[in-house]
């Protein structure tokens, strides 16, 4: 049985940071596919950030890039998203995916591609 759980969010001021932590269960973390999604209220989940298995490759969305960081520790079944220059827009409920599967890149971003998720958690950036 495969467990998602995030941890770290809260609420920031713009221009903040925050690290987000999605520890996994049941898994052997090193063969999966791992990504970050989100949901602001109103709106369909997007994709945020994905690292490949073994962390040889990762992607950001265009909205994050530069200033999102997506990182594994594939020995503690972690992912993790460092979000730096914390945006208002970046306010939404955040979630980890997982998928054994190989996928060509473009397939990471759509959410249909992931059998696991986590419960989510949310970030929430105010002044």
């Amino acid at each position: 049985q495969v467990h998602l759980v995030e941890s770290g969010g809260g609420l920031v001021q713009p221009g903040g940071s925050l690290r987000l932590s999605c520890a996994a269960s049941g898994v052997t973390s090193s063969l999966y596919v791992m990504s970050w999604f989100r949901q602001a209220p109103g709106k369909e989940r997007e994709f945020v950030a994905t690292t490949s298995r073994g962390g040889i490759r990762t992607s950001y969305a265009n909205s994050v890039k530069g200033r999102f960081t997506i990182s594994r520790e594939d020995a503690k079944k972690a992912v993790y998203l460092q979000m730096n220059g914390l945006k208002v827009e970046d306010t939404a409920t955040y979630y980890c995916a997982a998928d054994r599967k190989s996928m060509i890149l473009s397939q990471t971003w759509s959410q249909n591609a992931y059998e696991y998720w986590g419960q989510g958690i949310q970030v929430t950036v105010s002044s």
